[in-house]
């Protein structure tokens, strides 16, 4: 059996692996259009500044959330979102659990050229939370812990 190929980059074939990729996410009671619109909607202090996010696109998402007030404690907490954001978003849509199954064990990283060393790597230097989260959703989904 050949060796999985590290999937560094969330493009091309693998752009579905991106929060920026184009799907429903039913979260906190809204269906948002990404699982990007429904990780910022979690930084909202409240219900109405939550449900602004869920007619915009990933990118709108990602700028208005860097301009609402976050919730008390968001740093501690954005990991555990992000997780729960992603298995609902390789749940909720078979086809895209499929996709993510079919990366075997592969490595994933969230290479990137816009310097985020939190969610990815810029340069070989990064933290990788991101590719980190979907592996263990990944697993998670072949272990058959969450379905």
């Amino acid at each position: 059996m050949e060796a999985e190929k590290d999937i560094k980059g969330f493009q091309g074939e693998y752009r579905f692996l991106s929060n920026f990729y184009p799907c429903q996410v039913f979260w906190n009671s809204h269906t948002f259009s990404s699982s990007e619109a429904a990780y910022q909607s979690s930084k909202a202090v409240d219900k109405e500044t939550e449900q602004k996010f869920i007619p915009l696109n990933p990118r709108q998402a990602r700028s208005f959330g860097r301009t609402i007030k976050i919730r008390e404690n968001w740093d501690g907490g954005k990991l555990n979102v992000m997780y729960r954001v992603l298995r609902e978003k390789f749940t909720q849509n078979l086809a895209l659990k499929t996709r993510l199954l079919d990366t075997g064990y592969a490595y994933l990283e969230e290479t990137n050229y816009w310097h985020d060393t939190f969610w990815g790597v810029y340069n070989g230097e990064g933290e990788n939370h991101l590719g980190r989260l979907l592996m263990l959703v990944r697993d998670e989904i072949r272990e058959g812990i969450v379905k």
